[in-house]
């Protein structure tokens, strides 16, 4: 048989990672690497028996990619703690170990967000098949950006049934936080990289989102929900063009 382990990163996740460890069954080993919580997510995440790590945040790829490192075993599935394996993506996988482990080195799955109450099955937000599970010597978290990283895999990627149960907001209040500390670190990542603001993103790029979320992707099935969603997500769009031009505006060695 072989061995996974669950590699997840945290911070003041005290109501979360309980649910996300116990989701976890199937994993020989649950490795924790938290960046200073305040509250009790250590010593829950201890209490259940996984190994926690200290690490200093100094972004999320570099955070996940740390946990990925110190792994007994070769095959990991990373998590975030306000993740849960669904019970069909636990047997599937089981199965996916028992048969595709040896077909593949990465595996991907959809992931299903909690939004306001209920689950969001249409738009731009679902299915967001995510590439969690992978054998760390053909994949890893690799690259520069440390915002919406992503992992590099370098064999065969195979995809399995079942839903992996997001829950990213707690509120409204903090949608609307996250999506303003993501547009600023997506900001500098791209006026490190020496990338113009345009204009026509400033204004096209969240008139499309919406579109394309509300209409083509049907996200107006989910209601309310859906439209608040995509409302914040075009919002978050226009503030990465925004707080791009802010850069570009504070430093007179560049020009836009």
């Amino acid at each position: 048989m072989i061995n996974i382990t669950a590699c997840i990163i945290t911070y003041n996740e005290a109501d979360r990672i309980e649910a996300c460890i116990k989701s976890l069954p199937f994993c020989d080993e649950i490795i924790v690497v938290d960046s200073g919580s305040s509250d009790a997510t250590v010593s829950i995440a201890e209490k259940l028996g996984a190994k926690v790590l200290y690490r200093k945040f100094d972004g999320f790829r570099s955070q996940k990619q740390f946990a990925v490192e110190q792994s007994t075993y070769d095959w990991v599935i990373c998590m975030d703690a306000d993740e849960v394996v669904s019970e069909q993506l636990r047997k599937s996988i089981l199965e996916a170990r028992d048969k595709l482990f040896v077909q593949c080195t990465g595996i991907r799955y959809a992931r299903c967000s909690h939004y306001a109450g209920k689950f969001l099955r249409h738009g731009i937000i679902y299915p967001d098949r995510v590439f969690r599970l992978f054998n760390k010597k053909f994949a890893g978290w690799h690259g520069d950006r440390e915002i919406h990283e992503f992992v590099v895999n370098a064999g065969k990627t195979k995809i399995i049934q079942g839903d992996l149960l997001h829950y990213p907001y707690r509120s409204f209040e903090h949608h609307i936080d996250k999506m303003k500390k993501y547009a600023l670190m997506m900001a500098e990542y791209r006026f490190k990289n020496n990338e113009k603001p345009r204009l026509t993103k400033l204004f096209l790029s969240p008139a499309a989102l919406l579109i394309r979320g509300m209409i083509f992707r049907l996200g107006f099935i989910d209601g309310w929900q859906g439209l608040a969603f995509h409302i914040i997500m075009a919002f978050y769009s226009f503030q990465k063009e925004l707080f791009l031009f802010d850069l570009y505006k504070s430093d007179s060695t560049k020009s836009i």
